[in-house]
């Protein structure tokens, strides 16, 4: 079955050959027909299975009859890393249709956006807590809204967002077209989900069970030789791209200075970054030029990088809905990967938790040759991580590692592109390296003033 039987604007199906699309994923197939028909959908599939293109496409569709320079589609997303990856698909979907779209979220100025709004684009991208500000402030006005998208539902539904949520349904016409895609669905947040969804169509794509193209594995270990297994396991791998998660954004830091005085080529992503730094970091794992991206459960949500070849969980997520988000980064667009997670005798619970939810016994294994049975050195932080206590690690600044982080580059200030690859889509000129070993230069200069 190939995307022909939808009957799409011969616009829309030259960006659908542009991208390299033959044939629509299982959840593509079961909801873009009842999207056209305007039915209301929750689409459940796990990430890298399609679910931006198959509300994408629908909406694009719908869109090229009727005004333009008004706000016609919304789209809510938890992340701002998503709702670029979203506008994206939307631009290169959409390249022959004169569609704009806009993505609007926190981290950059407010003034760029609210030109964007007022000009009148007809998709918008957002985040909940800015969009909920240019709402309040006059500069948002979607009297004219047809289709209401929640992209992650459980996480948007989810402690943190669902006021904001709450509050911008009050703003939108009652009467519209609501669309909820997610890989999870837990049965409290289903119940919440039909609140906002008319007799809504459920779609379904193998969402509890795990993706095929993943090989799964537990590597057991005590928690202060995580570090150093890890380095073992990074040696074996061979990865070309390797996603390494961590709990905490402390942690992610430490882990991804530890990785670069090794001489790896290694990024990181987390909150505490600017958003021109955080885009930076993606753009340069896209591009190849880190191997390495260490980064908290920021990158989980939707993030599209199709050659990860490893996930590896440093630290095992806290639910099995963010193990199944975390290991959806590999094994994407029918490419294999494998997902590797460091386990310690804390985590058993949460072991039981995921392979319940899969419905398999997860694979443990261990590195030939690795000590095992080494003891922790006195003075050490648990996980090996060198610096945690004042006057130890990384605050001598004797150490000069190589220099692997790619220069933080400005967002798009709109954050507005044309469809059609005209004005508004280009980028400002980069600044000055800062470099990697800078960021966490400052970083140590600081703990050493303390």
């Amino acid at each position: 079955m190939g995307f022909s039987v939808f009957n799409f604007d011969p616009r829309i199906s030259a960006g659908i050959r542009a991208l390299g699309y033959t044939s629509p994923t299982p959840i593509q197939a079961q909801s873009i027909a009842p999207i056209l028909q305007g039915r209301d959908v929750m689409g459940l599939a796990q990430t890298g299975t399609g679910k931006t293109a198959a509300f994408a496409l629908p909406i694009l569709q719908r869109l090229l009859s009727g005004p333009r320079g008004v706000t016609r589609a919304l789209v809510l997303a938890p992340t701002r890393e998503l709702a670029d990856q979203i506008q994206d698909a939307f631009r290169d979907l959409g390249r022959q249709t004169g569609l704009r779209s806009a993505t609007v979220y926190g981290g950059v100025g407010a003034g760029p956006q609210i030109s964007s709004l007022r000009n009148g684009v007809e998709i918008i991208v957002a985040c909940p807590g800015r969009l909920l500000d240019h709402l309040q402030q006059g500069a948002f006005k979607p009297s004219r809204l047809e289709v209401l998208v929640l992209d992650e539902a459980d996480r948007m539904f989810d402690m943190g967002f669902l006021p904001d949520i709450r509050r911008i349904l009050k703003h939108l016409p009652a009467h519209r077209q609501t669309l909820l895609f997610s890989a999870t669905m837990p049965d409290d947040i289903r119940k919440l989900a039909h609140e906002v969804l008319r007799q809504p169509i459920t779609v379904q794509a193998g969402h509890t069970v795990p993706l095929a193209t993943v090989t799964h594995a537990l590597y057991p270990v005590v928690e202060h030789l995580k570090s150093a297994l890890l380095t073992k396991l990074l040696e074996q791998t061979g990865g070309t791209s390797v996603l390494i998660f961590t709990r905490t954004k402390h942690r992610a830091k430490r882990l991804a200075q530890r990785l670069n005085e090794q001489n790896r080529d290694v990024t990181c992503l987390q909150g505490n970054l600017s958003q021109s730094q955080r885009k930076a970091a993606l753009e340069g794992f896209r591009e190849g030029r880190f191997n390495i991206l260490v980064a908290t459960d920021i990158a989980s949500r939707g993030i599209d990088i199709s050659q990860i070849t490893h996930v590896i969980n440093f630290d095992i997520p806290d639910t099995t809905e963010a193990y199944t988000h975390r290991i959806g980064r590999t094994g994407r667009a029918a490419k294999t990967g494998d997902a590797f997670t460091l386990v310690t005798q804390q985590d058993e619970a949460m072991v039981r938790d995921i392979e319940r939810a899969m419905g398999v016994r997860l694979e443990r294994r261990k590195i030939e040759g690795f000590d095992y049975s080494a003891k922790q050195p006195a003075g050490t932080p648990q996980g090996g991580q060198r610096g945690r206590q004042p006057g130890h690690g990384h605050g001598h600044g004797h150490h000069h590692p190589k220099k692997t982080a790619h220069a933080p580059q400005p967002s798009r200030p709109a954050h507005s592109s044309h469809a059609a690859g005209g004005p508004g889509h280009s980028t400002p000129a980069a600044k000055p390296a800062s470099g990697f070993h800078g960021r966490f230069g400052r970083l140590r200069s600081r703990r050493r003033r303390r």
